[in-house]
């Protein structure tokens, strides 16, 4: 939620977030307008409040026909106050509602959509297949060759886009998911295995019940979301308390499966491993003060620069538009690895800098020196998911359909350097 005294004194600055993402500008004049109106219902009902506590007492002092009187008088006023204290928490709840519609204020992001990204750097070079003297096959017939997925068996028991993971595929799996958790606690992160369901106040106070709020399952008997990422879980880990943060960042890393609908796919990448409904993903979750936010944003992308180069992948890092942040990004920056069969980048990292938007929605605040309390940031970074099988599979297959294991895997993989085709 975005900081209401800001937007008052800041009206400009949030249109032109609104703008810059491809959402109404129009919805701050509609806060504005709800927050006025709640300040003098609360101002009627305070005054109305005072007359009615100042005729108590002369209530308390009347005698005879006067205090019968009074005593009407009270009764009157009594039932106007009931009524100013419901017109004022009204109005209360309808600014609150129309101001958690505005998504956060963006911080530098480039303007525009989807394809608006800009490019901040590239790393590593695509491999020439071509010299090599064979064409790249896509990582699902790598996989099958390898016996390291089944998707037909996954779409038999649980639908379309959900697989198995087998043999070589699992340890895959594992390997990285142990590589990632390794590397976080090695940064001073504390490890968790978090709740894979979660609250409707969770879920809405992440800012994922918003525009995206389509890709994500609801169980409606228990009125319970599954998370699409741990960041939910991590968020609403300290939800309603103050921390200290006077040691530096409170940062944990997440462990969980994730369930996403990918409705807003529109069947893109739906083959293989790109976009399941079902995936593993270890996610990095900071707690910190906000004049320390941009830095620590920087970090959480300096430790997904680190883990990236354990599977050695070429890829680049792109500036988010703003109309593709989400919610509660002010700014986000993804990490692209190479896709050698469609000769393109696709996402492996995303790491967001929420400001004190989510800690606002959440309650979440730090005791500063002077003993005083105000709302802290959050920042949330990918370290591994299954996707990056993906990746790894099609960048480091060798003609004859085996996989070379990235060195940086090797120690999580018991040794192995070759996976080999099974016949």
């Amino acid at each position: 939620m975005i900081d209401l005294k800001f937007l008052r004194e800041n009206p400009d600055v949030v249109r032109a977030s609104q703008t810059a993402r491809g959402d109404d500008p129009g919805l701050v004049d509609a806060v504005l307008a709800a927050d006025e109106q709640r300040r003098t219902n609360l101002l009627a009902f305070e005054n109305l409040r005072a007359q009615q506590k100042s005729m108590g007492k002369q209530v308390a002092q009347a005698k005879g026909e006067e205090k019968q009187a009074l005593l009407a008088q009270t009764k009157e006023l009594a039932a106007q106050v009931k009524a100013a204290q419901a017109a004022a928490n009204e109005a209360e709840s309808t600014s609150e509602e129309l101001a958690y519609q505005i998504a956060n204020i963006t911080l530098s992001a480039p303007p525009g959509g989807e394809e608006d990204f800009v490019v901040v750097e590239t790393r590593g070079t695509p491999r020439d297949f071509a010299a090599e003297g064979f064409e790249p096959q896509d990582h699902v017939d790598v996989a099958q060759g390898l016996k390291a997925m089944d998707i037909e068996r996954g779409a038999k028991v649980s639908g379309a886009r959900f697989i198995y993971l087998t043999g070589v595929g699992a340890q895959l799996e594992i390997g990285l998911q142990n590589a990632a958790m390794d590397q976080a606690v090695r940064a001073g992160f504390i490890p968790m295995v978090t709740p894979t369901m979660v609250r409707p106040e969770t879920m809405r106070g992440t800012g994922f019940l918003g525009a995206h709020s389509d890709e994500i399952y609801r169980l409606e008997r228990d009125d319970l979301y599954l998370v699409g990422t741990s960041e939910v879980a991590l968020a609403g880990y300290h939800s309603g308390e103050i921390l200290d943060l006077g040691n530096g960042p409170l940062r944990y890393a997440g462990w969980s499966s994730c369930y996403r609908r990918e409705a807003g796919a529109a069947g893109r990448d739906t083959r293989g491993a790109i976009r399941v409904h079902q995936f593993n993903k270890v996610e990095m979750f900071s707690y910190c003060r906000p004049e320390d936010a941009e830095d620590e944003h920087q970090r959480l992308l300096g430790w997904e620069h680190q883990m990236l180069a354990k599977i050695d992948v070429p890829y680049r890092v792109i500036d988010t538009a703003a109309g593709d942040l989400g919610t509660s990004a002010a700014r986000k920056f993804d990490c692209e690895a190479w896709l050698p069969s469609q000769n393109r980048y696709f996402e492996l990292t995303s790491t967001s800098n929420c400001t004190t938007f989510q800690a606002r929605r959440l309650n979440i605040r730090e005791r500063t020196e002077t003993g005083a309390t105000r709302y802290l940031a959050t920042l949330n970074g990918t370290l591994a998911t299954s996707r990056w099988i993906v990746a790894i599979i099609e960048n480091h297959q060798q003609k004859d359909g085996s996989v070379v294991v990235p060195a940086g895997l090797r120690p999580y993989m018991n040794g192995v350097e070759v996976l080999e085709p099974v016949g």
